[in-house]
């Protein structure tokens, strides 16, 4: 189980990490998730000044509050609560994301998911799904379910050609509520406690609360029960990709010498076609 951890990122954002370079492999196909929310403007408006990305996608899902985007591809707008934006950075993206001052909670997460060798240098794209496109299910009493990626109950989420063959799920359960779901072989699973206490696993589940992670071994469908309150959660899963990782600030290769080519092009005006 992790905790997730106070850091400062981009032009200096307060946000929490829950798991990141450190933890490179044991999340494979996932390399980051930060979960950024505060209701002081002070720690966030600095944001995400313009920067590149190559060989990754990045997920930004958001709870409450609103992101100002924009990127290389002409792109730009802005995301809002319950919305999604995944991008594909390929081989290479610059783009921004500039939190905009809200009354009350600016609360969202961000998921880095890696590409493999072979689609690293793919073209970039970029896919905005507003709330009204995730569909949500209620399979039982005191179950909701958002379905960014994935299939619940016959329903698909909107992410649907990722090439780890994610699910991306946002799961609320009322108080003494239980949920199952199955896991597919051999994809790396976990589930990280958004709001709430209770009980996530195959088998033999643990015990999280809110800002805590479990990683789960192959095999066995999940099981997931709220305590005596409610319980939300994410649960994410996606096939691992075995390949070895070289990871700088925010570009991610397979090798160094891939690396420090990228930062070179970079630096030369090169990065981007």
């Amino acid at each position: 189980m992790l905790t997730s951890k106070p850091t400062m990122e981009g032009a200096g954002v307060r946000l929490e990490r829950v798991f990141g370079h450190a933890e490179v492999p044991r999340f494979d196909p996932f390399l980051l998730l930060d979960d950024f929310g505060s209701d002081n403007p002070d720690d966030y408006l600095a944001g995400f000044p313009w920067h590149p990305h190559r060989g990754i996608e990045t997920v930004t899902y958001m709870l409450s509050g609103e992101v100002e985007h924009g990127d290389s591809l002409g792109n730009q707008g802005v995301i809002g609560p319950g919305d999604v934006q995944w991008m594909s950075a390929g081989g290479g993206i610059i783009h921004q994301e500039m939190p905009r001052h809200v009354q009350g909670l600016m609360r969202g997460f961000q998921l880095w998911v890696n590409l493999p060798a072979a689609s690293k240098m793919m073209k970039p794209r970029y896919r905005e799904m507003p709330a009204s496109t995730i569909p949500e299910v209620r399979p039982k009493d005191g179950v909701r379910v958002k379905i960014i990626a994935g299939e619940v109950d016959g329903v698909r989420g909107p992410v649907q050609d990722v090439v780890v063959n994610p699910s991306y799920l946002d799961v609320s359960l009322g108080p003494g509520v239980d949920f199952e779901h199955p896991a597919l072989p051999g994809h790396t699973v976990f589930a990280y406690a958004v709001e709430g206490e209770g009980r996530v696993g195959p088998g033999s589940s643990q015990e999280l609360a809110a800002g805590q992670l479990a990683l789960f071994a192959d095999g066995g469908p999940i099981l997931a029960s709220a305590g005596d309150g409610a319980f939300r959660f994410l649960l994410v899963s996606g096939r691992p990709l075995g390949e070895p990782v070289a990871w700088n600030g925010p570009i991610v290769m397979n090798t160094r010498e891939e690396l420090a080519d990228a930062f070179r092009e970079y630096q030369e005006g090169t990065f981007i076609a």
